[in-house]
């Protein structure tokens, strides 16, 4: 029988008391973690608190596909055409340094260009872009603003256990599972420590050989979903550089990275996996990870990359100045869930001190020739479009 796909309604969210004196907190440790990082990062500059490391700016387009059954020709994905779109690659941990240290989650950062429509965010409604925030796992290992408090602070002096050996690393679990002792034993964070421990086993790869996840859950217009941005096959299969040994040396995520973009484009899939059992594929709990013998996820778009040089410092300084969200789309695609509710003003408040304090303008490019500081019209650069033609974007 077909599947019953689940419709969105406002009570699939749980409605926490503490929500905003909890955010209030998070964003008072993060604005706190990013100006000390000045000094303390290694690198000169103020860092993100979370995905510091960028290993690379990528152009590509973006191809809505037509002909969609209906459940998944929603929102953006109702209209089929073509848009400009910029990809960040980075390293999961909110510190810098060799790629040995930081472990193996890594993201997809995406940005659509001339989407019509007003986004969620309300300093900037009018900018025409649509971003995607995405890791190389389909789980999340916090689930409310309560546990982040602690989580955050956990993964934000982790070296210091760390560097203490095995001792480091049994204080830094139990605090993890025991809320650093302010949670009740029958409230221990076992399903959170259980997904980290998974994060934290994904073996490296090449960037271009991992699947992306929203983790949290979002709307799709009528019905309530994740996104994955997974590689298309034939791409996947004409990888060189597959395995990677981040103890090599110092960099090898960006060298890879550059090297296959600089021999071949490259196409991954953007995918929508509908929600049809609350119970087994839940909002709330973003540690639980959604079966696909449930839903499947249909490819609804294609991420197109170009053949293309990111090598170069001025790459990673125009990566740099960007900012992306998960906040940063249309109403009809709005994050659901309160661990994906708290990151709307955590990582506002985190873009505006960062950049303030590497004195860069904090404003969003109306198209990737923007970003990069390239010439419109270009081959790489195709003109964003829809069927019925161009869409003007707004300037924030």
């Amino acid at each position: 029988m077909p599947a019953q796909f689940i419709r969105y309604t406002p009570d699939v969210e749980d409605a926490d008391p503490h929500f905003d004196r909890n955010v209030q907190t998070v964003i008072k440790k993060t604005e706190s973690y990013i100006a000390e990082s000045v000094k303390a990062g290694g690198t000169g500059r103020a860092l993100r608190d979370a995905h510091a490391k960028g290993y690379g700016l990528v152009r590509g387009e973006v191809e809505i596909l037509d002909g969609l059954p209906p459940e998944y020709a929603q929102g953006i994905y109702a209209t089929p055409g073509t848009h400009d779109a910029l990809i960040r690659f980075s390293n999961g941990s909110p510190h810098a340094g060799a790629d040995a240290r930081l472990g193996a989650a890594t993201g997809l950062a995406l940005k659509m260009f001339d989407i019509p429509g007003p986004t969620l965010l309300e300093d900037e409604p009018d900018t025409g872009t649509f971003d995607y925030a995405n890791i190389n796992g389909p789980v999340f290992f916090c689930n409310t603003v309560e546990h982040y408090l602690f989580i955050q602070e956990l993964f934000l002096n982790a070296p210091a256990y760390f560097s203490q050996g095995r001792p480091g690393t049994h204080r830094f679990f139990t605090e993890f599972v025991t809320g650093k002792g302010t949670l009740d034993q029958e409230d221990w964070a076992w399903d959170e420590f259980l997904a980290f421990l998974r994060l934290s086993k994904i073996p490296p790869a090449n960037l271009l050989l991992s699947s992306y996840w929203t983790m949290g859950a979002v709307r799709h217009g009528d019905y309530i979903a994740k996104v994955r941005i997974t590689p298309d096959p034939s791409s996947a299969a004409a990888v060189v550089r597959r395995t990677l040994d981040p103890t090599s040396a110092q960099e090898v995520f960006r060298p890879a990275l550059q090297s296959e973009l600089q021999e071949r484009p490259y196409t991954f899939d953007i995918q929508v996996q509908l929600c049809t059992d609350l119970e087994r594929m839940p909002v709330e709990d973003t540690t639980v990870e959604w079966p696909e013998q449930l839903s499947p996820s249909v490819t609804v778009a294609k991420l197109r990359l170009p053949q293309q040089d990111i090598s170069g410092p001025k790459n990673l300084e125009k990566m740099d100045s960007l900012s992306f969200t998960p906040w940063r789309v249309t109403a009809e695609h709005s994050p659901l869930g309160n661990i994906m509710r708290a990151r709307k003003e955590v990582y506002r408040h985190s873009s505006i001190a960062r950049h303030n304090l590497n004195q860069q303008p904090r404003t969003e490019p109306c198209s990737a020739d923007e970003a990069l500081g390239t010439s419109p019209g270009r081959a790489t650069s195709p003109r964003s479009t829809t069927r019925s033609g161009p869409t003007a974007t707004p300037k924030t």
